[in-house]
């Protein structure tokens, strides 16, 4: 079984940490075992967790001794259930192969995030926010447990021993199983402290541990939201207004209707639902409808607009996240530097379609569904039906792919309000051209940096980033002050010696909301960041490793990954000849939050035309402790596959109020033989664990950049790349 208006996301996870009398709050003694909340494999959705005892939240044992660990976090391939669970099975001496992970069901008081404080899993925060409370969990049950044996045998408590669940009275070689004494240690209370391992003992943490959920995705067992089915359950997909505002007008609906299969039309205000048999009725007569939209005061807009719209916002000043010393007086002398950086609208684009299932009836609902956030899907449905939460039961499944999209439960609501016309179960899956062309965007971004700098010393920063703000919607208590500080994370409290520092914040708001993507608010930061690095760098003839060097000197961890990412990619050497372009460089990018440290260096080749193609990504980490060694280097390579094609290839943009973008022809992803070699080397540490799941898209956006300026002696500042630009000149 530093002087800041804000605090770093350090702060913000120790000051929210959960303490032990939190996790125990909601312990209760059910018949026959005790919960604390595991198991081997992933129970399903709607698969009822066995008879058994409850001691807290997250741990169940059935007499049977059969385990089930319910988890706070979400799957989305990330690998936290296997992680969540060796920190529980850790402390409470039971094998992986002992236990089984089950989806946490709408419940703040148990489930919340002690980051977010909502209930919710993303922000790379879910090795640091739940580390400790998951390892107490399983910790308070083991001692309850030891405390019923040692009643049960009328000896000390600190005679006995565990492993692999079976209890021991070490004089007279007694033994019980956790199944034999859970209903009894269900009834206890914890006396004395609650004592964890001291790492040193640790023979699960730290270890490349089989992935609990591999087995049932190899053999295509894993139900994922879209695999759902129900008994009576129809399919449709959904069209909502391709002009950013539209409304339904009038809906021809006859050629439809006469399409085999295809049961209803579901006619909203603002989409329209075909409702079929099959998604092949759906789909076809979807296509077959005649829908009038509204004019909307939004078709005249372009991108152009949306560019003017941030870039007039940018000239104003800013609510300060950060001041130290008087930057703007120092900047007023010596020698200046100054660059604007600017980024797209990016979409999801995850591989598992947006799908909700939803079955409304007597007065309840029922939702199976893949989620980021399974309480705000809870709140959200029951708004639209206006009943109470308690009456609408969220099953939560694995997810193919969130990336932040599903943090957002729009798909949610559409779903339900669809449901609410069709009698029985209905799966609703969105296509991909809706998909992309409805999806909440990651925002666009503005960064503006001023920097004096003697001596290859920086003396004096400014940086003002500008953009929609998404806490605000999303989280309005952690938009504190007229600060977002999801935006200006990265931006705060970096790493390196930057001399008197002005970090401001200007929210610009767009005509349409806008979401947290892979890497949130250090994307545009830590870009904009890294690339003027970059920039000061070449233009005072300092190698850019020494001039990092240079200001890290108080900060070793990160001057530590620096280090070993320059020895591990040859910096400083010839770049290997490439056969995708005779322009080669070599660019380098440092990250410093989400409480880890990572160093990458990318090496481009650029062909005449301008294809920018990466062939070599080698990245350094620090994230401080390790729980599972394997998820780490694997989140490593797959955000440099997600960080690639933003900054090469992608975008999105209006035009006539439409988004041009609708499939992966013209929004595109990591194609197999455009993968480089990604080479991770983590770095063992002791000190607390940080983020992984996001720092890789982060960091290796940046060092692309500064490596096609090595190559090409051109400054790209406007993401994503422009071929024109790099394009060779004859």
């Amino acid at each position: 079984m530093g002087s800041s208006v804000l605090p770093d996301r350090n702060e913000t996870r120790e000051s929210l940490a959960l303490t032990r009398r939190e996790v125990l709050r909601s312990g209760i003694a059910l018949a026959g075992g005790l919960l604390i909340g595991i198991e081997f494999g992933v129970v399903r959705a709607d698969e009822p967790i066995p008879r058994g005892a409850r001691m807290n939240a997250f741990i169940h044992v059935a007499p049977d001794d059969r385990g089930t660990l319910t988890m706070p976090a979400v799957e989305m391939g990330q690998g936290v259930y296997t992680s969540q669970a060796m920190c529980i099975v850790e402390e409470l001496d039971v094998g992986l192969d002992q236990v089984v992970a089950a989806h946490a069901p709408p419940d703040q008081a148990n489930y919340g995030n002690p980051v977010f404080v909502i209930q919710a899993t993303g922000g790379s925060t879910t090795t640091s926010a739940w580390f400790l409370p998951l390892r107490r969990a399983g910790a308070t049950a083991r001692l309850l447990l030891l405390q019923a044996a040692a009643a049960t045998w009328a000896v000390d408590p600190a005679s006995l021993v565990t492993e692999r669940g079976v209890i021991t009275h070490k004089e007279s070689g007694r033994t019980l199983r956790y199944g034999q004494i859970a209903a009894r240690a269900a009834g206890l209370k914890v006396s004395g402290e609650v004592k964890l391992k001291d790492p040193s003992q640790f023979r699960l943490i730290g270890t490349p541990a089989r992935r609990i959920d591999s087995a049932d995705k190899a053999i295509g067992k894993t139900v994922y939201g879209i695999d759902v089915i129900r008994p009576g359950m129809k399919i449709a997909t959904l069209k909502a207004s391709p002009v950013l505002g539209g409304k339904v007008v009038r809906v021809d609906q006859a050629a439809a209707l006469a399409i085999p299969g295809v049961r209803q039309v579901v006619v909203l205000d603002d989409l329209v639902a075909v409702v079929g048999d099959h998604m092949w009725a759906a789909l076809q007569g979807m296509r077959t409808l005649v829908i009038e939209w509204s004019a909307s005061p939004h078709e005249t807009l372009d991108q152009a607009q949306l560019w003017q719209g941030l870039e007039a916002a940018a000239s104003g000043a800013g609510v300060v996240a950060q001041r130290e010393g008087e930057a703007l007086e120092k900047l007023k002398e010596g020698t200046l530097f100054e660059a604007t950086f600017e980024f797209p609208l990016l979409a999801h684009a995850s591989m598992e379609p947006m799908n909700c299932t939803v079955h409304v009836h007597d007065g309840i609902c029922e939702v199976w569904v893949g989620t980021q956030a399974p309480g705000l899907a809870q709140g959200q449905a029951a708004q639209v039906l206006g009943i109470e939460p308690s009456k609408v039961t969220i099953n939560n499944h694995f997810i193919g792919g969130g990336f932040g999209r599903r943090l957002e439960v729009d798909g949610i609501v559409k779903a339900t309000r669809i449901a609410q016309q069709v009698e029985g179960p209905v799966k609703v899956v969105w296509t991909r051209e809706e998909d992309i062309s409805q999806d909440r965007y990651r925002p666009l971004y503005n960064d503006r940096l001023k920097a004096r700098v003697e001596n290859g010393k920086i003396l004096a920063w400014h940086h003002r980033l500008t953009g929609p703000s998404i806490m605000a919607r999303w989280l309005p208590p952690a938009f504190k002050g007229g600060i977002d500080i999801d935006a200006v994370d990265g931006a705060v409290k970096p790493a390196y010696d930057l001399g008197a520092i002005l970090v401001e914040y200007v929210r610009h708001e767009l005509p349409f909301d806008v979401a947290f993507w892979r890497g949130v608010g250090p994307n545009s930061s830590v870009c904009s960041i890294e690339c003027f690095i970059d920039i000061i760098a070449h233009r005072t003839k300092l190698d850019p490793v020494e001039f990092r060097r240079g200001l890290l000197q108080k900060a070793p961890r990160a001057l530590g990954v620096v280090n070993l990412v320059a020895q591990k990619a040859n910096w400083g050497t010839p770049v290997s000849p490439s056969q995708f372009g005779a322009r080669v460089g070599r660019g380098l990018a440092l990250l410093s939050c989400f409480g880890s440290y990572l160093a990458c260096i990318a090496e481009v080749a650029v062909s005449d035309e301008g294809d920018a193609r990466v062939t070599r990504v080698v990245v350094a980490a620090d994230f401080g402790r390790i729980v599972k060694a394997h998820t780490r280097v694997g989140q490593i390579k797959s955000g440099g596959v997600f960080g690639k094609p933003p900054r090469v290839d992608n975008q999105i943009t209006f035009a006539g109020g439409r988004v041009e973008q609708s499939n992966f022809n013209n929004y595109r992803i990591l194609r197999i033989d455009e993968m480089p070699l990604i080479e991770a080397h983590v770095v063992s540490s002791t000190e607390n664990p940080g983020g992984i799941g996001e720092p890789g898209t982060v960091v290796v956006q940046p060092a692309i950049a500064n490596a096609v300026f090595a190559a090409t002696g051109v400054r790209i500042t406007r993401m994503p790349i422009d071929r024109k630009l790099i394009a060779k000149r004859t």
